[in-house]
């Protein structure tokens, strides 16, 4: 249906106007909650800084994936390319510094895309196969090379030497002025306040310079001629090659970068969240931020989008689990206005759904009063469930993403 809410939803969620009134829709919504329970943690500064921790990684990792899937190439490897980034990154910033943990650990993930890259570009490798393939190599990688180099400087097979902090920047005067405001209550307006101080207290230089990654992805994939171009590979690479285009080199240059940002994204956790390489501390953010392209449907503004509703789910889990709960309140106020729309079509399955869900999640609301850390942590994996369920008509995927390609051939 043209103007079902599904389609309404991609509109909001691909367009960058539409996203900042949906958010402001959801503030206010937020606001009404944070107001009849009385959880401020759920929009103080900490709440907002946090989630910048948290988003910032699957942001990465999900700006690799878009990188990749655009080209025309699924990389499910991004986990290990993450993986890969948190040891280069900790290992190299423990030497020469945090700014070098970072560039290397992007140099570790991208060296990782261009081995996806020739398993699958050149030698013509099932591409989900050589993804799981750079999965497993970059945890065995990893553990090998801690064992190799980190026994006797202060680390162990699990763990590195801990890395200098690169330091964090606060807005003088405007934070804690936005601090304050926040702090007194007042409806929307200290809620939107306490957002905004987040964003400008105790930021690390670095969460800076990894999110101008967004605009200058977007730039590159629709305002440029090479991303044009990479696009068009995803496309129809038959075509595109055609018309002089090198496809191979294009998907060589795609995923290099994929892995790049892959890098960053584990550099990020190691160099910045943590401190230090720790065996398993990507914690499967890798296949969350592929999760993030598909939410998005393979947008940067649909990316971000998913990067931030997983980034914010991860930081309540880990401040205050009372503030999940309270969030309920939004699900249930969202899944009941959904029945109400399909109500006035007269759409009385949707309306069912939505009362459904409702109802469970109402219930659910009242008998227990903390939502177990279990469900936060399952959440992402949830979301992307439900997209793929009740929107998979409105996902765009590059429609050659996935399918094996051979210079001078048809494409099956």
């Amino acid at each position: 249906m043209k103007n079902s809410l599904a389609n309404r939803l991609w509109k909001i969620i691909t367009s960058p106007s539409r996203m900042m009134l949906t958010v402001g829709a959801v503030i206010i919504m937020i606001s009404l909650v944070r107001q009849y329970t009385g959880i401020s943690d759920i929009t103080s500064p900490g709440a907002a800084g946090a989630t910048i921790r948290f988003t910032i990684p699957i942001l990465m990792a999900g700006l690799g994936g878009l990188w990749a899937e655009r080209s025309g190439v699924i990389n499910i490897g991004l986990e290990g390319m993450m993986i890969l980034g948190t040891w280069f990154g900790a290992w190299f910033g423990f030497l020469y510094g945090p700014w070098v943990g970072i560039f290397a650990g992007a140099i570790g993930g991208a060296l990782a895309g261009i081995l996806h890259a020739i398993l699958t570009v050149r030698i013509g490798i099932d591409q989900a196969v050589s993804g799981l393939a750079i999965n497993l190599l970059g945890m065995g990688t990893a553990r090998f090379l801690s064992g190799v180099f980190f026994l006797g400087k202060g680390g162990d097979i699990n763990i590195s030497p801990q890395v200098n902090s690169i330091g964090t920047f606060t807005v003088p005067g405007l934070s804690p002025f936005l601090t304050e405001i926040g702090s007194k209550h007042i409806l929307v307006i200290s809620d939107v306040a306490g957002v905004c101080a987040g964003f400008i207290t105790k930021i690390n230089w670095a969460s800076l310079v990894l999110i101008l990654a967004l605009p200058l992805t977007a730039w590159i994939l629709w305002k440029t001629r090479f991303g044009l171009r990479m696009r068009f590979c995803g496309e129809n690479p038959v075509a595109a090659e055609s018309l002089g285009v090198n496809v191979y080199r294009t998907r060589y240059i795609a995923l290099a970068v994929s892995g790049a940002l892959a890098g960053l994204g584990g550099a990020y956790i190691s160099v910045i969240s943590t401190g230090n390489y720790l065996e398993g501390q990507t914690a499967g953010r890798g296949y969350i931020g592929l999760a993030a392209v598909i939410f998005g449907n393979w947008t940067p503004a649909g990316v971000l989008a998913g990067s931030v509703l997983f980034g914010l789910t991860d930081a309540l889990r880990v401040r205050q689990s009372t503030s999940v709960h309270a969030l309920l309140l939004v699900v249930i106020t969202l899944a009941l206005a959904y029945g109400v729309s399909k109500l006035r079509k007269k759409d009385w399955k949707g309306f069912i759904i939505g009362v459904v869900i409702g109802g469970v999640v109402l219930a659910y609301y009242l008998i227990n009063k903390v939502v177990p850390d279990e469900f936060v942590t399952f959440f992402p994996n949830l979301t992307t469930i439900l997209v793929l369920a009740f929107l998979s008509q409105r996902l765009r995927p590059p429609a050659m993403a996935g399918a094996p390609y051979r210079k001078g051939e048809e494409s099956s």
